[in-house]
């Protein structure tokens, strides 16, 4: 018999409280999805889990249902004297472990307090995940006082928590200037991946993702990045979900055209948050520039390429990128990053039906893939509001799937998750803010 308790329908709770350094996106003009013939509509890479991976342990009563997850969490707010000297405190939640050690340790030494009191801050932050000064009892009440009055930390909160019968989780985070993004939970088995995004909005205008229609409203600090991971962590203890594993930048945002916050914040996730190299993957849409710096990088951060079609003027229709990064250029950077050493690199291909499903292009993608030993996710496409397009049928993406495994290629099917709770990446953000339940006026600046 399964042992694994049954999931209510999806449910979403509205929250009561109230991815050249870092291209922007007037650095890169794309045109608008909606100006194309042939648009078409597919799930981001975070919304689905390898064929053979199940959504829940196979013993315990771990996960809960809907009502249970977004009653009994206590979300933690960024105060109003927090927001309103957001402009010039230094977020704590932003920096580097180095960067944190350096002015914590100038701060105390100010104080003439003892150089170990830095370390006391560091284990609250990240190992605690304190929600702000006030929490840290091993300081005296004066230093807390005085942190506070130094350092700010910009937690995000909750604007919607959805749940899914399959085990998804999905937050749509308010930030300290109103602006909303979404990150995503998703247990499997043996991993709890957290799914989070680098921008508010995209500038890229892929045909495939919801996000890309609304246009990019501005990056995110790597504070803003960073804390989707902390929020996330903390409730996931809290929900007795364990430990987020993985993370995949593959929610809102294009992370390669924001680098300025990316990269530090990769640091953050790593060597303050704990999270291995190897299981944080960062997603491109082809920005060879990004590419080649994220390959000089020391750390063993994977790659995912949003590839989705093997040939350039076929992907010129779904990745406006392509006209600026041809394939042959794109390639390139990959076998540079390769190069590079112990990078694991994948190619994300969302299946179509009549569109980029056809028996000649397997080959062409198992070329690709077969010289850089990459491999294969293959993604059942998931239809959002904006397109009419259909995935392809459950035997043609099998047989697609086959002629990869034929040539060589490593391949998965990724099972679609979340479909109940608006999981299309940037859905749940779009309707809520069409449904008028989230504020539609954040200032559109530039971090």
């Amino acid at each position: 018999m399964d042992s694994r308790p049954k999931r209510s329908s999806g449910s979403s709770t509205t929250g009561s409280r109230s991815e050249d350094p870092g291209w922007t996106n007037s650095t890169l003009e794309l045109a608008s999805p909606t100006s194309r013939p042939g648009a078409v509509g597919a799930p981001s890479g975070c919304w689905g889990q390898t064929s053979g991976g199940t959504p829940f342990p196979s013993s315990g009563s771990r996960w809960r249902t809907g009502s249970e997850l977004s009653n009994s969490f206590r979300w933690p707010s960024a105060s109003q004297g927090a927001r309103d000297r957001m402009t010039s405190g230094v977020d704590m939640l932003g920096l580097t472990p180095g960067e944190m050690e350096a002015a914590l340790a100038s701060h105390f030494r100010g104080r003439g307090q003892p150089a170990y009191r830095a370390g006391q801050v560091r284990d609250w932050v990240f190992e605690k995940l304190a929600p702000d000064f006030g929490a840290m009892t091993n300081l005296p009440r004066g230093e807390r006082d005085a942190l506070a009055g130094a350092f700010i930390m910009v937690e995000a909160e909750v604007a919607t928590l959805s749940s899914s019968a399959d085990g998804t989780v999905k937050h749509l985070w308010r930030l300290g200037d109103g602006e909303l993004v979404e990150s995503v939970l998703i247990p499997t088995e043996d991993r709890l991946t957290l799914c989070i995004s680098s921008q508010a909005g995209c500038g890229m205008g892929c045909t495939f993702c919801a996000t890309g229609f609304g246009g990019l409203r501005r990056n995110l600090t790597a504070g803003e990045i960073a804390v989707q991971y902390r929020a996330s962590q903390r409730w996931a203890q809290e929900e007795d979900y364990g430990r987020i594993s993985n993370v995949v930048f593959m929610g809102m945002g294009e992370p390669l055209a924001n680098r300025k916050a990316l990269f530090p914040a990769l640091t953050i996730l790593n060597q303050g948050y704990g999270v291995g190299a190897r299981r944080i993957t960062v997603s491109t849409v082809g920005l060879v520039p990004g590419i080649l710096e994220l390959a000089k990088r020391p750390e063993q951060f994977r790659l995912a390429l949003s590839l989705h079609a093997p040939e350039s003027e076929l992907r010129g229709t779904l990745i406006p990128l392509e006209h600026r990064y041809p394939l042959p250029e794109i390639m390139g950077a990959l076998r540079a990053f390769d190069a590079a050493g112990g990078k694991r690199i994948t190619f994300e291909y969302t299946l179509i039906g009549g569109v980029n499903d056809y028996e000649h292009l397997a080959p062409q993608l198992a070329e690709l893939a077969f010289g850089l030993q990459a491999f294969v996710n293959l993604i059942p496409f998931n239809p959002i509001p904006y397109q009419d397009w259909e995935a392809s049928p459950p035997h043609r993406i099998r047989m697609f799937a086959k002629a990869l495994e034929e040539r060589g290629v490593s391949v998965a099917i990724r099972e679609p998750r979340g479909r109940d709770i608006d999981a299309a990446c940037g859905q749940l953000r779009a309707n809520a803010l069409s449904r008028g339940s989230v504020s539609k006026n954040a200032p559109a600046i530039e971090p």
